[in-house]
C-alpha cells in the first residue's frame, strides 16, 4: 500500500462521497425547469443557466469530438502557459473554473430543496458561497477548504458534461460515447504517467509553482518524521526549541494526491447510468469506480506513480454491466 491505510481511507471515502453528491447534483438536473403548458407540466431550458448551459441533444459524434478537441486545448494551454510560467493567468483561470463548479452544485441543492426559493436569491446564494470557498482555496490556500470545496467542484463539471453526452433520442449511443471517452482517456493516461512523466510534472508545477492542486491532495507525516518531532519536543520539554535546531530538522512531508480527472470521469459515467437507467444502476458505477481506486490504492508501491483512469475504467464498466443487468430485472 503506497499511503497508511489511514490516508487511504480518506481519500477514498472524498472519492466516494464526491461521487454520491454529484449523483444528487446530476438528479436536479439543472438545465431545466418544469413549468405548466396547457395544463401539463413540461421540461424547459432554465433562463438562470443560459450562459453555461451546453446544447442540447448534440449527437453522440459531434460531442465526442468536441469533448476531443477541447480536451487537447486545455491540456495545450496548460502545458504552454506552464512552460512561459504563467502563473498568475494560470490561478485565474482555475479560480474561474472553481466558481463556476461550485455555483453550480449549490445551485443543484437549492432546486432540491422542497420549497421554493426567489431567483434573484437562488443566484446570490451560490455565487457568494463559490466566491468565499474560491478565495480559501486559491488565494488564502486553506488545505481543509481545498479538500472539502474538491467535494463540490467535480459534481458541478460533471453536469455540463453530462447534458452534453447524453442523447435522449438515442440514448445507448451516450452509452457508447462514455465507453469511447473513458478508454482514450485511460490511454493517455497510460501515456502521460509511465512514458512521457506530463502528469508528475504538472502536478510539480501545480504544487511547487501555483500552490494549488487540481484534485484531492492529503499532506503527511510517516510514522519516522512523527517520532522524529516527538523526540525533539521530548528533549525540549516546557522549553522553546532553538531555530537552529529547527532549521536542522529535515522533516519529509508525504503527499497523498488523486487528479481530478479522476474524480470527475466516473461521477459522468454514472450520470449517464442515471439518466438511461435511474438512480440504482447509476450506483453500481459508482460502486464499480470505488473497488477500483480502492484494488489501486491496495497494490500500489512508495515512490511510484499510477495512472488511475485504467483501473477506474475497468471498474466503471464491470458496474455499467451490472447495473445494466439490474435494470433488466
Amino acid at each position: 500500500m503506497k499511503h497508511t491505510w489511514q490516508i487511504t481511507a480518506v481519500l477514498l471515502g472524498m472519492f466516494l462521497i464526491t461521487q454520491l453528491i454529484g449523483l444528487l447534483v446530476l438528479k436536479a438536473d439543472i438545465f431545466h425547469i418544469q413549468v405548466e403548458v396547457n395544463g401539463t407540466l413540461q421540461n424547459v431550458s432554465n433562463p438562470q443557466l443560459y450562459w453555461i448551459a451546453p446544447p442540447e441533444n448534440v449527437k453522440p459524434g459531434i460531442s465526442i469530438s468536441s469533448l476531443i478537441v477541447s480536451f487537447i486545448i486545455a491540456i495545450a494551454l496548460v502545458f504552454i502557459l506552464s512552460k512561459i510560467k504563467a502563473k498568475l493567468f494560470l490561478r485565474a483561470w482555475f479560480f474561474l473554473v472553481i466558481v463556476i463548479a461550485i455555483f453550480l452544485s449549490i445551485y443543484a441543492f437549492e432546486k432540491l430543496v422542497p420549497w421554493v426559493i426567489p431567483s434573484n436569491i437562488a443566484i446570490i446564494i451560490p455565487l457568494i458561497i463559490s466566491l468565499t470557498l474560491a478565495f480559501f482555496k486559491v488565494v488564502k490556500r486553506n488545505m481543509l477548504v481545498h479538500n472539502l470545496s474538491e467535494l463540490l467542484v467535480y459534481p458541478g463539471i460533471a453536469t455540463i458534461f453530462v447534458s452534453f453526452l447524453f442523447y435522449p433520442p438515442a440514448p445507448y449511443l451516450s452509452i457508447i460515447a462514455i465507453i469511447f471517452i473513458l478508454l482514450l482517456i485511460s490511454l493517455y493516461d497510460i501515456y502521460a504517467v509511465w512514458h512521457s512523466g506530463f502528469m508528475q510534472k504538472m502536478a510539480k508545477f501545480q504544487i511547487n509553482e501555483l500552490k494549488f492542486f487540481a484534485g484531492f491532495f492529503v499532506p503527511y507525516l510517516s510514522k519516522k518524521e512523527r517520532e522524529k518531532i516527538k523526540l525533539v519536543k521530548q528533549k525540549y520539554k516546557k522549553k522553546e526549541i532553538p531555530q537552529k535546531i529547527l532549521n536542522k530538522q529535515k522533516i519529509k512531508v508525504n503527499l497523498a494526491i488523486l487528479g481530478g480527472g479522476d474524480v470527475v470521469f466516473p461521477i459522468i459515467a454514472a450520470g449517464i447510468f442515471l439518466e438511461i437507467f435511474g438512480l440504482v444502476p447509476a450506483l453500481f458505477v459508482t460502486l464499480g469506480a470505488t473497488l477500483a481506486l480502492l484494488f489501486l490504492f491496495t497494490v500500489a508501491r512508495k515512490g511510484k506513480f499510477y495512472p488511475a483512469m485504467p483501473f477506474l475504467s475497468a471498474g466503471i464498466f464491470v458496474g455499467m454491466l451490472v447495473g445494466w443487468l439490474v435494470s433488466l430485472i
